[in-house]
């Protein structure tokens, strides 16, 4: 079938310089897609004028045109005026919209100190919209809106992860979008996630499966270290997508970890929960980037008791318990330390299970023995013990970021085993 086309149009100079990730772009497109749309391009473009007004008649060409940012109060938040120029609507003052913008600027001049009037024009100018838009509500006090043009519904969102996605639901619910919707039907989806393998083994089980095709499409992703396979399902081919995701998994079902989106720091803390035990960390490189991953998640304290991260090797003594003969003999990064750490925080921390990290992150520090990039790590529990020495290419955070990850499905291979 063919799915309305959605453009995606996310604004920021600050992104097109490289000074910070564009978090927006994929967040619609996943949304789009989930939503029966088809998304059909991802436009980044700063915040001058012609690039802006040139990036959103590009994008408005589309069904559905998405936006984010440069909804604030400053000369150079452009995007409301140019998405009314694109659409050919004359800019208006929305005076229910002022009075609620007013209302919240005035509560933060009074909570700063500072008088309204230096907030009255920036008010004034984000109640400015495009004559006929649907104001979907506020965030802080930039207004989510929705324009309806007759040929493309553009949804224009701050820029702020957070606030977009808290209006987006809004967004979603609309109108105008909801008569796009309801010309397409959402696509039935099969994830797959594999650690521990590479792109190409899995890229190779897709092919022998038969490829995608048939109403499924396919497509690997490297992300987070790990190995993710989408298909995303025709109505009408889900015997065959279950077929085919069935056929893909066989050859590699060791390196096979979830059917879902599940991280693996939720698959952790699940697996530990349903089985009553609890699971403390003990870090060197790595820093607490472990216990970080695993205190993400909502409701974690129920198996999480904390963490030590433990980088001189006088704290690896006398925090973890760690021998100082052993650290002598073997020197920090070593199985044996790695081993000791684990079995430190069990007891110190008085969790069921434990996972350790001590390696060598760089860029300095390495030797022909111990190279930079190698990392060690140790999995104790009340079922054994589970060991893994890597030698990591890469920079320090990739380094870093890497064995945070390899840490947790170490702790899930050891969960797995019983």
């Amino acid at each position: 079938m063919t799915r309305p086309r959605a453009a995606i149009v996310v604004t920021g100079s600050e992104l097109v310089r490289g000074e910070r990730s564009d978090l927006n772009g994929p967040f619609y497109a996943r949304e789009a897609l989930a939503l029966g749309l088809q998304p059909a391009r991802l436009i980044i473009v700063g915040d001058d004028a012609m690039e802006l007004e040139d990036a959103l008649r590009e994008g408005m060409g589309a069904d559905v045109c998405l936006v984010s940012g440069g909804l604030g109060p400053t000369h150079d938040d452009r995007t409301v005026e140019l998405v009314a120029r694109v659409a050919g609507r004359p800019l208006v003052v929305d005076e229910a919209l002022e009075e609620r913008i007013e209302h919240v600027s005035r509560t933060v001049a009074e909570r700063l100190g500072r008088p309204y009037a230096d907030f009255a024009a920036g008010v004034r100018k984000q109640a400015t919209i495009p004559e006929g838009a649907l104001v979907i509500g506020l965030a802080g006090t930039a207004p989510g809106l929705v324009v309806d043009t007759g040929s493309c519904v553009t949804v224009v969102l701050p820029g702020p992860p957070g606030e977009l996605q808290r209006l987006w639901p809004g967004a979603v619910a609309s109108a105008p979008l909801q008569r796009v919707l309801s010309s397409t039907e959402r696509p039935g989806r099969r994830v797959l996630r594999f650690y521990g393998t590479s792109e190409s083994a899995v890229a190779r089980a897709l092919a022998e499966a038969g490829g995608d095709g048939g109403g499924v499409e396919a497509t690997i992703c490297a992300r987070d270290f790990e190995i993710h396979v989408d298909l995303i399902v025709e109505p009408g081919a889900e015997t065959r997508a279950d077929v085919l995701a069935d056929a893909i998994a066989a050859p590699i079902a060791s390196y096979l970890f979830a059917r879902d989106e599940r991280t693996v720091e939720e698959i952790v803390l699940e697996r530990c929960r349903a089985r009553g035990l609890t699971l403390a960390v003990a870090e060197s490189c790595t820093g607490g980037l472990v216990a970080a991953r695993l205190t993400s998640v909502p409701g974690s304290s129920d198996v999480f008791r904390g963490g030590i991260v433990a980088y001189g090797d006088d704290v690896k003594a006398r925090q973890l318990g760690v021998a100082e003969d052993v650290l002598r003999a073997c020197g920090a990064v070593s199985a044996e330390v790695a081993a000791a750490m684990a079995h430190g925080a069990r007891e110190r921390l008085h969790a069921d299970l434990a996972v350790a990290v001590t390696g060598i992150a760089g860029p300095g520090g390495g030797s022909d023995e111990k190279p930079v990039g190698l990392v060690h790590f140790h999995a104790a529990g009340p079922g054994g013990d589970e060991a893994l020495r890597f030698e990591l290419p890469g920079d320090r955070a990739w380094i870093r970021a890497r064995s945070a990850v390899a840490a947790l499905h170490l702790v899930r291979r050891l969960l797995e085993r019983g």
